[in-house]
């Protein structure tokens, strides 16, 4: 049928199209749920961590990873590796140059090859982690809690906040800051279980217990923060491709329409040209 078979063939690819990328919305939004629902088990660990140093009372203890007075300020800035997460990395990277201009003595650490290709222009010299989907989640924040914990001990750092994508809900993804070290906060939540027992008989250096407890604290928080990570990055994904579907639902809807009016103007020429073969049979 000449000009509505040709629009017939982008009908079709259009159609399978729109199923391709609604399967992958499907699977982003499975990925998030999922992952959110996993997220209770932080805070489960967190109660069970801080419940197990209750008997002691540490917040004597002066441990360079949890009080530190250098002021150089390591601002470790994790962005995705994942697709269509372009807009959502490009927030997290300007929030990360804000925190920057407010900390003068700091430098960039950076976690995602992406964020590292926009803030290498600033730091050439860089600390980047990359390849996270490759080494996984878990093993990237052991990574990273190993490097920042020999350059506190080592002090070439004394504070380190931590810029990342963060998912308040399923539509609303922005980046957020939080500080990681020192980890004060730590000995404040486990003065909070101290009991009161009369003596204690500590078989280790309350040194190295607590920098135990930091040092498991630390890669929890990496881990977690990688988490809330992941998180954004179905929720980012899902959005985008929800409206890359209605866009091509739209465009479906075109050819849709376009070919109907090339079928009808087909039929009607092949009419036409059979009624006047008809006239001329007749002559």
């Amino acid at each position: 049928m000449g000009k509505a078979s040709k629009i017939k063939n982008d009908l079709i690819d259009v159609t399978e199209l729109v199923e391709i990328v609604q399967v992958l919305k499907d699977v982003a939004d499975t990925k998030f749920h999922e992952l959110a629902n996993r997220k209770d088990r932080f805070a489960r660990f967190g109660e069970s961590f801080v419940e197990f140093f209750r008997m002691i009372s540490l917040s004597q203890v002066r441990h360079p990873l949890v009080s530190n007075d250098n002021p150089k300020t390591g601002i470790l800035t994790i962005t995705s590796e994942a697709a269509f997460m372009g807009d959502l990395n490009a927030k997290v990277v300007r929030h990360a140059l804000k925190e920057k201009d407010r900390y003068p003595d700091s430098v960039l650490i950076t976690v995602g090859y992406k964020g590292a290709e926009k803030l290498e222009t600033i730091q050439p010299d860089m600390k980047v982690f990359r390849n996270i989907e490759e080494s996984g989640l878990y093993e990237m924040s052991i990574i990273i809690k190993d490097y920042l914990i020999d350059e506190v001990i080592n002090d070439r750092l004394g504070h380190v906040l931590v810029v990342y994508p963060w998912s308040k809900n399923f539509n609303l993804q922005k980046p957020r800051t939080v500080r990681l070290l020192p980890c004060d906060e730590l000995l404040v939540k486990q003065a909070e279980f101290v009991d009161t027992i009369e003596s204690v008989i500590e078989e280790s250096d309350p040194l190295d217990i607590i920098g135990y407890l930091a040092n498991m604290w630390l890669v929890c928080r990496i881990y977690e923060i990688m988490h809330d990570t992941s998180i954004s990055e179905a929720a980012a994904q899902s959005q985008q491709l929800e409206a890359s579907v209605q866009r091509m639902k739209k465009d479906r809807t075109k050819v849709a329409t376009t070919f109907r009016k090339a079928r009808k103007s087909d039929i009607d020429k092949s009419m036409r040209e059979v009624f006047t073969a008809r006239m001329m049979t007749k002559r």
